[in-house]
C-alpha cells in the first residue's frame, strides 16, 4: 500500500467500520494507513445499523448485514462499500452506483476452501460417514461396506465451471473422477475433463452434482423438481454455491424415497443473522445428508485472504481513486499523482453517463486556467467516473465547478 497518497482532509477523519468480525488482517491494514476503524462483531440491522454506519465514510460488511437501498441513502458521507465475502447480494448496488459509491468484494479468495470441502463432502458421501457418525452418537454399531463406495472411476458433474469449480474439476481427477461439466458460458476445460452438451446431458450421467453458480435470475430454483427427478438413480447432488439454487422439499422427497442417494448442503433460501440463532430447515433428519452452515469459504486461510484482498480494494479507492475490482462502477486502475517529481492533486467525479459532461469538465479547466497533466475516463451503464491530475494551483476552484456540473453526482480531490 502507498502510504505516499493523501486525501484532501485528514486520514485520522476517514470513519471505517466494519461489521461482522471481519478477519484482524485487513483491519490492520487500513489502520497502518491512518484511516478511523471501528469493528463490531455480528450483523446489524434497522436502527442498530444505521446508528453504526450512519456516519460513515467506509463501511465493510461480510454476507449477513443487509446494505439496502434505504440505508444507503441515509448514509451521506458514505464513499466506499467492502463485501469481505465472495458475493454482494446483501448491497443493493443499484442505488450504491447511483451515489457514487463503489462496492468492492473479494470473489476469489475463498476458491480453494470452497474446493476442499466439496472434494470432501463427495468421500464422505460415497462412504455414508455422517450416517455412521450419526448412528455412532447413537450408541448403535454397523460395520458394513453396504453402499459404500470409493469416489475412483465415479462421474463428477460439476455445473459452473469459474474458479470454484475448475478447481473442483482438478482436484477430482486427481483422486481418478471422471469429470463433466456445464456452463453458460465456453469455457477451457482442465485436465481431461469435458464439456456437457446441457444440463440435462450432464444430470443423466452423473454420479455426483455440484453447483458452484452465482445467484441470478437462470439459476434461481435450478434444481428443481423436474431437473432432480433427471439425475441418475444413486446419484448425490452438492450445493455449496447459492441457497436458490435448489428446491429442498424435491431434495428432500428424492432423499426419503432412496432415489437420491444423499446430499450436502451449505447454503439455504433462508439463514440466521447471527450465530447461535435457531435454524430449521426441511433436510434436517434425512439419512446421508451432511448439512453445514454456510461455512464453504469459512476457513482461517479464506477469511485471511479475503480480508486483506477486500481491504487492499478499499485503500486503493481512499488513496488513488482505483476502482479496480469494483462491481458497480467503472473501473478504472490509476497510476500515481506524482510524475517526475512533480504532483498533481486529482479530482475524481462520478457523473450519470449522458453526452456532453467530460466538455463542461474541460470548459471549466480552461476557464479558470487549470493545466490537466493526467485524465482517465470509463463508462459502465448510467454511471461515469473521470479522474483528473490537475495543478495544484487550481485544482481547488476546478474541483467546485465539477461538483456544480449538473450531471455530477459525487466529486473527491486527493492531493
Amino acid at each position: 500500500m502507498s502510504g505516499e497518497q493523501r486525501t484532501s482532509f485528514p486520514k485520522g477523519k476517514i470513519e471505517v467500520v466494519l461489521l461482522e468480525g471481519t478477519h484482524p488482517s485487513g483491519t490492520a491494514l487500513i489502520e497502518r494507513e491512518g484511516f478511523s476503524v471501528r469493528t463490531m462483531s455480528g450483523a446489524l440491522e434497522g436502527g442498530e445499523l444505521l446508528e453504526a454506519v450512519g456516519r460513515a465514510h467506509v463501511v465493510g460488511v461480510r454476507s449477513k448485514t443487509q446494505l439496502t437501498g434505504e440505508v444507503l441513502r441515509q448514509c451521506e458521507r458514505l464513499l466506499a462499500v467492502g463485501c469481505f465475502c465472495a458475493g454482494t447480494n446483501q448491497v443493493d448496488l443499484e442505488v450504491a452506483g447511483s451515489m457514487g459509491v463503489p462496492v468492492f468484494n473479494s470473489p476469489f479468495s475463498n476458491t480453494r476452501s470452497v474446493a476442499e470441502l466439496t472434494i470432501s463432502e463427495i468421500i464422505a458421501l460415497h462412504r455414508r460417514v455422517s450416517h455412521r457418525s450419526a448412528l455412532l452418537h447413537k450408541g448403535e454399531w454397523d460395520k458394513s461396506a453396504e453402499r459404500s463406495h470409493e469416489v475412483r472411476g465415479r462421474v463428477l458433474g460439476i455445473v459452473g465451471y469459474g474458479h470454484i469449480g475448475s478447481q473442483v474439476s482438478v482436484l477430482a481427477e486427481s483422486m481418478g473422477m471422471r469429470v463433466v461439466f456445464f456452463d453458460c458460458e465456453s469455457k477451457l476445460p482442465l485436465g481431461n475433463a469435458d464439456a456437457a452438451g446441457s444440463l440435462e446431458e450432464l444430470l443423466s450421467v452423473s454420479d455426483v452434482v455440484s453447483l458452484h453458480v452465482p445467484e441470478t435470475e437462470a439459476t434461481r430454483g435450478l434444481m428443481d423438481r423436474a431437473r432432480i427427478g433427471m439425475m441418475k438413480e444413486g446419484a448425490y447432488l452438492i450445493n455449496n454455491a447459492r441457497g436458490s439454487a435448489v428446491d429442498l422439499e424435491a431434495l428432500r422427497e428424492a432423499v426419503d424415497s432412496g432415489r437420491i442417494a444423499g446430499a450436502a448442503v451449505d447454503v439455504f433460501p433462508e439463514e440466521p443473522a447471527k450465530r447461535g440463532e435457531g435454524f430449521v430447515n426441511v433436510m434436517q433428519g434425512a439419512e446421508n445428508v451432511i448439512l453445514t452452515p454456510h461455512v464453504g469459504g469459512s476457513t482461517m486461510e479464506a477469511q485471511e485472504a479475503i480480508s486483506v484482498d477486500a481491504a487492499q480494494k478499499l485503500i486503493r479507492f481512499m488513496n488513488r481513486g482505483t476502482t479496480t475490482g469494483a462491481v458497480n462502477v467503472p473501473n478504472v486502475d490509476l497510476p500515481s499523482q506524482e510524475v517526475e517529481g512533480v504532483r498533481s492533486h486529482r479530482i475524481l467525479n462520478f457523473h450519470q453517463n449522458v453526452p456532453g459532461v467530460l466538455g463542461k469538465f474541460h470548459e471549466a479547466a480552461s476557464g479558470l486556467g487549470v493545466n490537466i497533466n493526467g485524465q482517465y475516463l470509463r463508462t459502465a451503464g448510467d454511471i461515469g467516473y473521470v479522474v483528473l491530475d490537475a495543478d495544484p494551483s487550481g485544482a481547488e476552484g476546478l474541483k467546485d465547478a465539477m461538483e456544480g456540473i449538473g450531471e455530477s453526482i459525487r466529486t473527491r480531490m486527493l492531493w
